[in-house]
């Protein structure tokens, strides 16, 4: 064995995962600060060998802010502090990865789309908050992270999108040698979060790539982080980048947030997103909840004698007058009109030559079932003869009454009323991809609806139906085609998220006309839970058409607007928190 092999044999020994290798106990000759944290702002991460005895750790994470989550890590001991308070802690179930430095292998291919830099703005903060609250995290605070941007200690990094400058991603790493002179001269990752909506692969690995490298250049020795056990795709992320397992181990403190960490699976696991954010809300407020039937979304909420029956944002509140009147279009589209409402022309299917005629004369068509949801059997912006009648059999394989609407061109707007009052507004985009000159449409649209369903619980999915294979076609592509690298294809024409679609915020700029349309079409189908889809030329200006109205919207789709808030308000007003909507 050569020389070089002996000193590599025994550095491998060195770090090997024993007891110990891994006893954070400080030596004699070592002077560490005591009871080391940093403030994060979503809590305090604790550096558990920097305290002197299990009974202080546990004190420490006890006196943890209302609204925020300690973390102490790296506990020599963590059996002993949870012992010292079990009433009140728990071991975190995340496995802790290690990455050598001198391990990493640097990726030469830059991204495409998007960039990564450093925090430079008040509203860089502001857009960190809102992407923390979307991705159901704890977010630091737009104040603490727009005070922290100098920070020697934390350092945010966000991914911009080079279209229109929003940011698609945010991470934060931690200085252990800046915070407590840390003698193993480590650093840290934390709280990486990537926009659910995110057309661009691999945001999330350039963000840690981002961390390793920074840290690199500043002679650390190892990058950490922590990452829940059942979280395969990022643990796959990491392992890719040559982290791995350390026998480091996390505890925490029994709160609200942390609850699903130490409680076990509940029977509200299994509800979708739609519903468990309802359920999530009610169980805050002390209400009790019954899980009716999860696969369809089914639960029940009680607070003293009352009980409600829910599905999803479908309540007992809503009569069935007022649910048959949105589940058939049509219904909704006369009693608009009566209403003095603008919504576009529109004519049921009665025979070929009639649907032709009515192409004809306006141009293109909107083919949709009278009934269904999802946007499921929609065609949009249909044509030609042939795209027509192709249009026509998919809508009546959901349901045997043909609607033939005139074609609006504009941004798809989704506002959600809530006891008559405007609550959110979100812009909905059909699903596109974004090409890598090396995979073909069919590949990249596959890879896309996996991220989609990743990011929403299952609940959005590009289909490969011949819908998307028309849109490919009037692109001038087909699904096998290699798309150029960074040229942007859509790949449906109608925005709902259940085909791929993504939202977009944009309630603070709703122009008052808009929500006092949206308000007068709920009292028109005397509805008090909606989602009305409007085409408009712009959320800023007043002009519009009302296509259709939902009588189960997803208020998980518009987080950070009180969607859950305003619907729990409605059926227990006792337990509201406000005076007035904003």
């Amino acid at each position: 064995m050569t020389m070089k092999e002996r000193i590599h044999h025994r550095l491998e020994r060195s770090r090997a995962p024993s007891v110990k290798n891994w006893d954070r106990r400080p030596r004699a000759d070592q002077t560490l600060g005591q009871s080391a944290s940093v403030d994060c702002g979503w809590g305090r991460l604790l550096f558990g060998q920097t305290f002197s005895d299990p009974a202080e750790i546990a004190r420490a994470l006890q006196q943890e802010r209302p609204g925020t989550r300690d973390v102490a890590l790296y506990l020599n001991e963590p059996h002993v502090v949870l012992a010292q308070a079990p009433q009140d802690l728990f071991l975190d179930p995340s496995h802790t990865f290690r990455l050598w430095f001198e391990r990493y292998q640097s990726c030469q291919r830059r991204p495409k789309g998007f960039h990564i830099r450093l925090v430079n703005c008040r509203a860089d903060a502001e857009a960190i908050q809102r992407l923390y609250i979307s991705r159901g995290m704890v977010p630091p605070g737009a104040d603490f992270v727009w005070a922290n941007r100098t920070s020697k200690v934390l350092t945010y990094w966000v991914a911009e999108d080079e279209q229109d400058g929003s940011l698609l991603g945010v991470v934060n790493g931690v200085d252990h040698a800046a915070a407590f002179d840390d003698p193993e001269n480590g650093a840290s990752l934390w709280a990486l979060a990537v926009d659910a909506q995110a057309p661009y692969p691999g945001i999330g690995e350039t963000l840690v790539r981002q961390v390793i490298e920074y840290y690199l250049a500043r002679g650390r020795a190892f990058l950490d982080l922590s990452v829940i056990h059942d979280n395969s795709n990022a643990i796959r992320l990491y392992q890719k980048l040559g982290f791995g397992r350390i026998p480091a181990f996390a505890v925490k403190n029994k709160n609200a947030f942390n609850e699903p960490l130490f409680m076990g699976r509940q029977p509200e696991a299994d509800l979708n997103p739609y519903a468990t954010i309802i359920v999530k809300e009610a169980r805050r407020r002390g209400i009790g909840v019954e899980v009716i039937d999860a696969e369809a979304g089914y639960f029940a909420l009680t607070l003293g004698g009352r009980r409600v029956v829910c599905r999803e944002s479908l309540s007992e509140m809503t009569s069935a007058v007022a649910m048959s009147r949105c589940d058939d279009k049509a219904v909704t589209h006369r009693l608009l009109r009566r209403a003095g409402l603008r919504v576009p022309e529109q004519a049921r299917f009665q025979a070929l030559d009639q649907a032709e005629a009515l192409l004809s004369r306006l141009g293109s068509l909107v083919v949709k079932p009278a009934r269904g949801e999802q946007g499921a059997g929609i065609s949009v912006d249909v044509r030609d003869a042939k795209s027509l009648e192709l249009a026509i059999g998919a809508a009546r394989r959901v349901c045997e009454t043909v609607i033939l609407e005139e074609y609006v061109q504009g941004h798809d707007l989704r506002i959600i009323v809530i006891d008559y009052q405007v609550v959110a507004a979100a812009i909905r985009r059909p699903a596109h991809v974004v090409g890598t000159g090396r995979h073909s449409i069919r590949d990249l649209i596959q890879a896309q609806s996996r991220r989609r369903r990743a990011a929403t619980g299952g609940e959005s999915n590009i289909p490969m139906d011949e819908e998307t294979s028309r849109c490919v076609r009037e692109a001038g592509f087909v699904l096998e085609h290699i798309l150029p690298e960074g040229q942007m294809l859509q790949v449906r024409k109608t925005a709902n998220l259940h085909t791929g679609g993504t939202i977009h915020d944009v309630t603070a700029e709703l122009h008052p006309a808009l929500a006092e349309a949206a308000e007068a079409a709920a009292r028109a189908l005397d509805i008090p839970v909606t989602g009305l889809d409007f085409i408009v030329p712009s959320v800023s200006e007043p002009e519009y058409v009302i296509i259709e109205a939902n009588e189960r919207p997803g208020l998980a789709n518009h987080e950070p607007q009180p969607t859950a808030e305003r619907f729990v308000d409605l059926l227990f007003p006792q337990t509201a928190t406000r005076e007035e909507f904003p």
